[in-house]
Parts: structure tokens; sequence; C-alpha cells
């Protein structure tokens, strides 16, 4: 069996391949690492490049596009490693990035998964807003990052290089051991992409695992290559999805509370976009609250096993305050504001 096998999920991403493959096979393969190039059905040439230009990496097809999530759970199945780091074709791997992941799973068996430093492919001196130095949610289930608060994103001046427990790590660049990933369930192939690794960091930390961003490993990631922010597709995804994690993973006494001011939120969320004439967006939230409505139902097996196998009823990372109400009337516009007298 493997160490660890670096696989990227692949899908009509030829030219990203072409361009950021070089970068994780020559520094991977440098410290032991394998690639693993999973295809999710593309129709473009990505196969032939892989194949072509790069000899060294394992190509598995899948045939179609089963999304992010059911992607990932077919490629892992057929990948034998101690440790997988699941990562974003448009990601900038550097040198030595991969050893101090794995240096830190190895000393430390409580952590199932960690992340690096996600910096801006575009903007190098700044987070990137996928991920950040470690992801976090609030308590009605909105994320938010060590280094990215909502929009706004921080330049990084070093301030968060200390390693850190987080509630969730970026699927962008994810370390995770694979016995705690098929334990856990995987990635839940319902939701296709979006939120789907904040929903297994969440059935992580519930059963007592922990998770940590390692600052010391840093990498570069395009962001939004798929689809773009604001995008009506990824708004109705995000938002579906974020409420079908919370129903699947809140306490039952949290659940009718937060839920009922969720559908306020969402209800304000839904007029933002229309007082910008955003119709796409603004229906974008209606269908995703509908189509939540819909599911629910078929969650219930999910919720009560999620709930059965939860170890701890406070998560520290979870924070206890609203984001919202922090970022746009308090004025905290930085994860040190948001949690000064928290964390350092």
């Amino acid at each position: 069996m493997d160490k660890v096998v670096v696989v990227i999920l692949n899908w009509n991403g030829g030219e990203m391949l072409r361009r950021f493959l070089p970068s994780v096979v020559r520094f991977s393969e440098a410290e032991g690492g394998k690639v693993c190039v999973a295809d999710n059905g593309s129709d473009d040439s990505s196969r032939e490049i892989v194949g072509r230009e790069f000899p060294s990496v394992r190509l598995v097809c899948l045939g179609k596009n089963y999304g992010f999530a059911e992607g990932y759970n077919r490629a892992l199945a057929q990948v034998e490693a101690e440790y997988v780091v699941l990562l974003n074709s448009d990601v900038e791997v550097t040198e030595h990035w991969l050893s101090p992941l794995v240096a830190y799973m190895d000393a430390h068996a409580e952590v199932a998964a960690c992340q690096p430093k996600l910096c801006s492919y575009h903007r190098r001196d700044c987070f990137e807003y996928a991920g950040a130095a470690g992801g976090f949610i609030d308590r009605y289930g909105y994320p938010f990052c060590r280094g990215r608060l909502l929009g706004n994103v921080e330049a990084d001046r070093g301030q968060y290089d200390t390693v850190m427990p987080v509630f969730w790590a970026s699927g962008a660049a994810l370390c995770i051991r694979r016995k705690d990933y098929l334990e856990a369930g995987g990635l839940d192939g319902r939701f296709f992409a979006h939120m789907e690794e904040i929903d297994l960091c969440w059935r992580l930390r519930a059963r007592g695992r922990v998770l940590a961003c390692i600052p010391e490993s840093v990498v570069y990631h395009v962001g939004a290559a798929t689809l773009k922010r604001e995008n009506p597709a990824k708004t109705f995804l995000n938002f579906r999805n974020n409420l079908l994690m919370l129903y699947k993973n809140l306490p039952e006494h949290e659940l009718a509370p937060v839920m009922r001011m969720r559908a306020l939120l969402d209800t304000l969320a839904a007029l933002h976009f229309l007082a910008r004439l955003d119709f796409s967006n603004f229906l974008a939230v209606w269908k995703a609250r509908r189509a939540f409505v819909r599911l629910k139902p078929s969650y219930g097996e999910a919720r009560l096993e999620n709930l059965h196998k939860a170890v701890l009823a406070d998560i520290p990372e979870r924070m206890p305050l609203s984001l919202l109400w922090q970022f746009y009337v308090r004025g905290k516009k930085r994860f040190s504001q948001l949690v000064e007298g928290r964390w350092s």
C-alpha cells in the first residue's frame, strides 16, 4: 500500500492539467507521493494529455461526470494508500508542500485530515477564497476561513502561520486518512458539488476526530475555475447543500431554531439579489429551498446515523455567533477580529 496518493479529479480540464500537473508531479514524487488523475467522463483531450505527457501519473477513468463528491468516492475506492490528497486541478503546489502534511498526520493520530495554506494564484500575497488558512462555520451554517470572511479576503502577512485546529479543511487541497474517509462514509454524492467537504469534516469532527491547517505547506489556487462566484448553478448548490448539511448534522435542540433563522436569512439573501435585478440568482435561492424541502425526508436516516455516532456535544470550532451580524453590523472584517479573545 502506498503512503500517500495525490488524486486530482478532472472534468474537461485538459488545459488545466497541462498547466498545473507538472508542479504536482515534480514536487509530489520528489517527496515519495504518487499522483493519480481520476477523469469524470471528460469529452476533451484530458485523458490523452495525461497518457501522453505524464507517463508516471495513474489515470482512472470513471466513465461519466459524477460530480465532485461522488467522483472522489469512486476514485478513492480504486486507490490504496494510507493518506490521500484531494487536489483541485487548478492548484499550483510548491516545493516541499507534501511532507509537512504527512509529517503532521504521522505525529498526530487524532487528526483525520488537514490542509495546506491556500493562497491566490493571481494575487499571490493574498489568501484564496475557498480555504485560506482553514475553515470554520457560524451558528447558522455560514462558512468562513482564517483569512477570509464572506467576500473579504485578507493579504497573507504571516498572521495565520500557526498550526491550528479547524472545523473544515478545504476540498481544494484536502489531505485525509483514507480509513477515516471511508469510515465516515466519504463525501455525500447527492450533493454533487459544493459544501461536501464541510459536511464530511462536520461528521468527522462530531465523531471526535480533529481537522487542522498546516501553514508550512503552501499551495496556490486559481479558484472558481468551474463555476464563477454567484453563478446561479453555484448559488443553487451552495444554498441547497448548506441546508441539507445543517439538517444532517445539527444537534436536535438546535435544529428548529437554526432552520427558522435560516428561512429568514435566505429570504433576505433572495431579496438582495432581487434588489440588484439579479433574477437568476433570486430564483436559484428559492429553487434551492424547494429542493431542500423535497429532499429532506430522504436524509432522515443519515441524520439519525450522524447523531448516533456523534461524541462531541459542542464542537469548539463551530462558532456560537452570527457571521452576518458580526460582519455587517459590528464591522468585523478579519478573522482575527472575529475571534478576538477566543483564539490567537
